[in-house]
C-alpha cells in the first residue's frame, strides 16, 4: 500500500552526524509512516524512534538524546537528524508505521545504511 526510498546514511567518523529522510513514492497509502527502524547484521530490524500525529518525537533508550524525528507533512517526508554517531549505531535504517501488522501492511523500502566507523 505504501512504498517509501529511505536516503541520506553514509560513513561517518565518531561524534559525526547525519540526517536521514524518508520520502513516499506511491499515491496509494496504507498506514502512516511515522516510525525509524534500523537493523543490524544478524538481527531483526528494531523500532528505535518515531513521532506521534502531534508532532511529538519518541525514542529507544539507545537513541534517546542522540537522535530526532521530524516530519514535513506537505512534502510526505520523515526525517531523522541522527547525532553524535558511533560504531554501535552501524546499521541499515528503514522507515515505517508503528506495528507489526502495518508494517507488512506498508511493506518495506530499500533501507539506508548507516556507518559509524572507529
Amino acid at each position: 500500500q505504501v512504498q517509501v526510498v529511505e536516503s541520506g546514511g553514509g560513513t561517518v567518523q565518531p561524534g559525526g552526524s547525519l540526517r536521514l529522510f524518508c520520502v513516499a513514492n506511491g499515491t496509494i497509502r496504507g498506514v502512516a509512516v511515522r516510525g525509524w527502524y534500523r537493523q543490524t547484521p544478524g538481527k531483526e530490524r528494531e523500532l528505535v524512534a518515531g513521532i506521534t500525529s502531534s508532532g511529538a518525537g519518541w525514542y529507544d533508550d539507545s537513541v534517546k538524546c542522540r537522535f530526532t524525528v521530524s516530519r514535513d507533512t506537505a512534502k510526505n517526508t520523515l526525517y531523522l537528524q541522527m547525532n553524535i554517531l558511533n560504531p554501535e549505531d552501524t546499521a541499515v535504517c528503514y522507515c515505517n508505521a508503528v506495528g507489526a501488522l502495518s508494517t507488512d501492511f506498508n511493506g518495506w523500502g530499500p533501507g539506508t545504511q548507516v556507518i559509524g566507523s572507529s
